[in-house]
């Protein structure tokens, strides 16, 4: 099976480039966030710093809700004009996105809380449920039992 690639004359066509486009480098096209759910108790910040252990991965708060957001660049991005490889067949959240708000050319993103490793989700956790937040995870410390001396 052969893989149908639009043609030029219907690329021309059908891409309006912008004077954002031609400085863009894909930001954009270089990560995605999902929402999670508010944390409530020890146990959900607690799977937030252990989303947070791992390599290219956030958590932020925007207008009250939590993202947990993942630098993943999308396989369709050329790395050499930064355009879409799929541009014609494109999944509908990349055609709703627009040059006034993207990353290239909007605003700051006034993040409410931005955590970008585990150290700093056990400072909030810290502030959050006190200095003594993980003693929990701190292995028991085993009696030293008195030898007793045999006496002969």
């Amino acid at each position: 099976m052969t893989k149908a690639t639009p043609t030029k004359a219907i690329l021309k066509k059908t891409i309006r480039v912008t004077d954002a486009c031609k400085k863009c480098n894909g930001k954009c096209c270089r990560y995605f966030a999902l929402p999670i759910e508010t944390p409530e108790d020890w146990d959900d910040y607690d799977d937030i710093r252990w989303y947070l252990c791992h390599r290219d991965v956030t958590v932020f708060v925007e207008d009250g809700e939590w993202y947990l957001n993942i630098k993943n660049t999308c396989r369709y991005l050329s790395e050499e004009d930064f355009r879409c490889q799929n541009y014609e067949l494109r999944p509908h959240i990349c055609r709703k996105y627009h040059t006034d708000d993207c990353d290239l050319t909007g605003d700051d993103y006034g993040y409410e809380l931005h955590f970008t490793n585990d150290r700093q989700m056990e400072e909030y956790m810290r502030i959050k449920f006190g200095d003594k937040v993980f003693e929990k995870l701190e292995p028991k410390k085993k009696k030293k039992k008195a030898k007793k001396k045999k006496v002969k």
